[in-house]
């Protein structure tokens, strides 16, 4: 028989199990569903079934010698850090229960019988949102003990979905050289941070924004949907070191589980106890601590320095009472920016110093340089109250703030160059606050009440604001050169307020689980977005440029005031929900059933647009209310035997759908926020158009523009949510399992399986088609609204995504101290519209299509095929007492599929203000395509050889393949002697990339551009006639992914 021993962290023989008993031991026996407890993958890659929770529970069952019921033995759980004290009584089927207790520990464990001998259970430690279950057979004489002193290996016995669970100790190890939850959830293989698109967290192939972070049970991601992070700021909201544990759940079967399809990041903050305990740190870094080259090619990474500090304490107040908990963490570092044509050598310094001196000369503006690196900051408080009312009641209130600040350049693509003045500021302030009440009314009746409230204020403002300049697009061939303020940054402010509400309760009735409740999530948002308010300025090459002949646009209210343009709506989202959770005990299986429903309630509709109304026949004042959705879920655990445990289920979910979207049919609505644009217009020279103001092109707006938004009359461009709108959805089906061989060896196998239903589109309703192209592809222009759009927000129809996504993992905990995981996730992602922006002009243009109304399902643009991920640990005490640590990560993966497309400048393919038409590639002798004199057909025909493109057909959206990425990091840490014998010091150092330290060939990142244009083209008398080969870049060099870098630190505890 296999045993376990909690305190090493191993599976153990029969021999070495009995080893651990002594005289002073407890005396219980333990089935092998408390054994599978622990039987399980280390905690770099487990599988728990974790709610949205912030706490953990016990789950026992006392039996007496003969296996009767122990009916009235009192039940006694002690948190030793704390005090506090929990007592629950026997039921006549022999069963307790204990919920809402602190995660971690230790706790003890009194079971107290009037008939039998008592028992006492040490050193148990609880995972977040885990049941931890025992098994006592109680017995009449004495009886040797096992005492269970540490944590299990995981969490993972009970689950019934895949999932990962990060303990304390994989904070505090691993090498998180950006203090990140990111930095430790990448190690499944399912999740890849995608650090080419700010660091988003890509679940199974799903789209980031439909993620969601809770911190102590409240939703603290990104509620509007702005950031494609899925943070609410820049970074992670909250300090690292308040972080306690911290799990991922793809696809959790119980009802507890809203708003997010993707996956659900679930984490729980530190508390205080009746010790003072806490912690500093400190670490630095410099330029000179960080890589420089690439593949031999020096770069100017800047002059900069960087360090975080921060603390955190947890002290009681009133001993068993009342602890109070905080933490602080600053960041005063600097952002690396990259310039990726001029590293491909697609644009040269000659043509960028031709564009600044035509600019100061011609515009009088200075639109800055390519600035190799800026200074951010960033700031975050917590603060933790938590209270021991008495033995039934436990409350706990907690404040986080979070303050900073990083760059964007904006547009910065293999085809986009921004020089410093075009950047802008991306920061936010957050402030949260959450109230939770744990509360046992009687032996089988708990409760949870959970009130949480925050409040956002987002920035975006150009660096260059001040200056009152528009954004300036110049075209020089293959490369598009921004200068001047952002043309959405000129008037961009966001606010929102998020108020939620949970009132939970748990009823057992013999062998039932009995879970109910109600949420409630109100959010109320001012969203300032208008685009063009000072303007926007394209020339098609730099002699237009220089000449002043450009497409001029230009946005605001009639008012001319952005302000009276700015989108303003709330709307609350309420859920009920009920689930059965019961064992079926002879067989040792649990199943989970429940239902969840969700209902949208608003009064706020978009402003009536009666032009609207009067093309398409319907109102644009669409809102969510009564929009509704009935979720089913079940889930099965089977512990087959005390080495195989088996798990599956299926269940509809829904949320993440990004509130940016519905936000843009209030802040778009065509009449308050008046969008045109004229091209060919003269702004230089004695034939110059007038302007208003001073009567400087760039820094004043064209005097006809001004003049048809001041009239309020003009026709605009309008969003709207399609009045049959349906909450978007996924079916989850999962199946998995866990064998743990003789030799303990942990392996895990999950496949999971996500059908999604009336998934989120852009269609432009003004299109109609209007002809077929020479390859057969429909093609459209604005017939119902003439040279504008009006983009609905709608479902799709007809197929819809779908995704496949299995992995396996192998665990060791090795006697000599090395603990290793390895593991492999193959996913297939297919969708009909990623969905990538927030405003939803991109979310319609910037994707590659050949039927711009109809895109069809084909790769996800967040599909990685493969990816692997590697965690070695060592600790070995060289100095008696205290340990060296050492502890690698490395990953390799597939990276981001992309396209090869018309360019956008490509005639008779209708209005493209991105190059997504995907690309035509003819047959050697092509009746469809003819070529024009400069087209270069040999260098054509060696790229198509090169790339395995298929002749005589239109390319599928992402069917180019990304290349392999793979890197390491590693992180050293030695322990030394602290002030006092229980108190300790570490200093280490981590270093990111380490390939790329010893060899600058290796850890470099390639992506590939989503949309790469390979060819413009026309249609001339029913033929395509290709007038230029663009050579697309394929894959180019992302610097600082691919640039190695060390941190050196200290950390004191205490």
């Amino acid at each position: 028989m296999t045993h376990i021993d909690f305190k090493k962290g191993k599976v153990l023989t029969h021999s070495k199990y009995h080893n651990l008993i002594t005289g002073n031991l407890m005396k219980s026996t333990f089935n092998k569903s408390t054994l599978a407890i622990a039987v399980a993958t280390c905690l770099t890659f487990s599988h728990a079934a974790m709610a949205n929770e912030t706490s953990s529970s016990i789950k026992g069952q006392v039996t007496g010698p003969n296996g009767n019921p122990a009916a009235g033995t009192q039940i006694t759980i002690i948190h030793i850090p704390s005090g506090s004290v929990k007592k629950t009584t026997v039921t006549n089927e022999g069963n307790f229960s204990s919920q809402g207790l602190r995660v971690g520990g230790p706790y003890k464990i009194i079971v107290d019988s009037d008939q039998y001998e008592d028992q006492q259970l040490d050193g148990i430690y609880l995972t977040l949102g885990q049941d931890y279950p025992v098994t006592v057979s109680l017995q009449t004489q004495q009886m040797e003990q096992i005492v269970v002193s540490g944590a299990p290996i995981s969490a993972q016995t009970g689950s019934t979905g895949p999932a990962s669970h990060f303990s304390l100790e994989d904070l505090e190890s691993r090498p998180a050289i950006n203090r990140d939850l990111k930095d430790i959830i990448r190690a499944d293989p399912r999740i890849f941070i995608d650090e080419t698109n700010a660091n988003s967290i890509n679940c199974g192939g799903g789209n980031p924004r439909f993620n969601s972070l809770t911190v102590d049970g409240v939703r603290m991601n990104d509620n509007f949907g702005l950031n494609s992070s899925g943070y609410p700021t820049e970074r992670m909201p909250f300090s690292f070191d308040s972080i306690d544990q911290v799990a991922v759940e793809l696809a959790p079967f119980d009802v507890q589980y809203g708003g997010f399809t993707s996956c659900n990041i679930n984490a729980v903050t530190k508390s205080g106890t009746n010790e003072i305990h806490g912690g500093l740190f400190y670490d630095y870094t410099n330029d000179s601590m960080s890589g420089d080259s690439i593949e031999g090619k020096k770069l100017d990474t800047g002059n900069y320095t960087e360090k975080r500090y921060g603390f955190n304490v947890g002290l009681p107040l009133i001993e068993d009472k009342l602890f109070f908990f905080t933490s602080y963490e600053k960041l005063e570092g600097a952002q690396i920016f990259d310039y990726i044509p001029f590293a491909d050598n697609r644009i040269d310094q000659a043509t960028i110093d031709r564009i600044t001196q035509i600019s100061k000369d011609n515009y009088n503006y200075d639109p800055g340089s390519m600035i190799p690196s800026l200074p951010v900051e960033d700031e975050k408080v917590l603060v933790k109250l938590d209270w021991n009312i008495n033995d039934a009641h436990r409350a706990s209130l907690v404040y986080n703030y979070n303050d900073g600040f990083s760059l964007a350049q904006s547009d910065a693509d293999s085809d986009e160059i921004a020089l410093s003045n075009h950047f802008y500021e991306r920061g936010a302030k957050l402030e949260s606050y959450v109230a939770s009440l744990y509360s046992d009314w009687t032996d089988n009746f708990s409760t949870e009440v959970r009130v949480g409230y925050s409040k956002l204020d987002n920035r975006q403002q150009s660096l260059d604001a001040a200056s009152g300049f528009g954004e300036f697009r110049i075209d020089t061939g293959d490369i598009d050169v921004y200068i001047g303020p952002d043309d959405s940054r000129q008037s961009n402010i966001l606010n929102y307020d998020n108020l939620s509400l949970k009132l939970g309760g748990t009823y057992y009735l013999e062998d039932h689980e009995l879970s109910f409740g109600y949420e409630r999530e109100e959010l109320d948002v001012y969203n300032l977005f208008v685009q063009h308010t000072e303007g926007e300025y394209r020339f098609s090459s730099i002699d237009d440029f220089e000449n002043g002949i450009a497409r001029v646009y230009y946005g605001n209210a009639s008012s001319q005031n952005p302000d009276d343009a700015a989108g303003e709506f709330a709307y609350a989202l309420n859920t009920v929900y009920f689930q059965d959770k019961f064992e079926l005990i002879d067989y040792d299986i649990t199943i989970t059933a429940g239902l969840r429903y969700d209902w949208y309630t608003s009064s706020d509709k978009p402003t009536h647009n009666q032009n609207f109304e009067d093309r398409y026949g319907f109102s644009n004042s669409q809102n969510l209310d009564g929009i509704d959705l009935l979720q089913p879920r079940l889930g099965i655990n089977w512990i087959y035997n005390d080495q195989l445990e088996l798990r599956g289920g299926f269940g509809l979910y829904s949320g993440g759908n990004p509130n940016v979207w519905v936000s843009n049919s209030y802040s778009n609505d065509g009449v308050r926020n008046i969008q045109i644009n004229e091209k060919g217009l003269q702004i230089l020279g004695d034939d110059a158009v007038a302007f208003n103001g001073g009567g400087m092109p760039g820094y004043d707006i064209p005097q006809s523009l001004y003049d048809e938004v001041g009239q309020g009359s003009a026709d605009a461009s309008a969003n709207v949510t399609d009045p049959d709108f349906e909450i978007p959805s996924e079916w989850k089906f999962s199946l998995g399992g866990t064998y743990i061989t003789s030799n303990d060896y942990v392996f895990n196998v999950d496949y999971l399986y996500t059908d999604k239903q009336d998934s989120a589109i852009i269609r432009n309703i003004a299109n109609v088609q209007t002809d077929t192209a020479p390859d057969g592809r429909p093609v459209y222009n604005d017939v119902l609204h003439p040279r504008v759009s009006d983009f609905m927000l709608t479902n799709v129809e007809g197929s819809d995504a779908y995704s496949h996504v299995l992995s396996l993992s192998m665990n060791k905990a090795f006697d000599n101290g090395i603990d290793l995981a390895l593991s492999y996730a193959y996913t297939v992602a297919k969708d009909v519209s990623p969905m990538t922006s927030s405003v939803a002009f991109s979310n319609y243009h910037f994707i590659a299509v050949s039927d711009s109304e109809n895109p069809g399902v084909t790769t996800s643009n967040y599909e990685i095929p493969h990816r692997f991920t590697l965690s070695l640990g060592y600790s070995h005490e060289i100095f008696d007492g205290y340990e060296t640590k050492f502890n690698l990560f490395g990953q390799a993966q597939q990276t981001n599929p992309y396209s090869y497309t018309f360019d956008r400048d490509s005639g008779g393919l209708g209005f493209n203000d991105a190059s997504r038409q995907l690309l035509y590639v003819p047959e050697v002798d092509d009746a469809s395509v003819v070529y024009g004199p400069d087209f270069d057909q040999a260098a054509f025909n060696n790229w198509i050889e090169s790339e395995g493109l298929k002749r005589g057909e239109i390319q599928k959206r992402n069917n180019i393949d990304g290349d392999w990425w793979v890197t390491f990091d590693l992180k050293v840490e030695q322990e030394f002697m602290g002030f006092t014998p229980d108190q300790k010091g570490s200093a280490y150092f981590v270093i990111k990339n380490i390939g790329n330290l010893l060899n600058d060939d290796w850890g470099v990142l390639k992506s590939g551009s989503s949309l790469q244009s390979a060819v413009t083209a026309d249609i001339v008398d029913g033929q395509y006639v290709y007038s230029s080969f663009n050579n697309p870049a394929g894959t180019s060099v992302q610097t600082e992914p691919s640039l190695w870098e060390m941190r050196i630190g200290v950390r004191y505890s205490f």
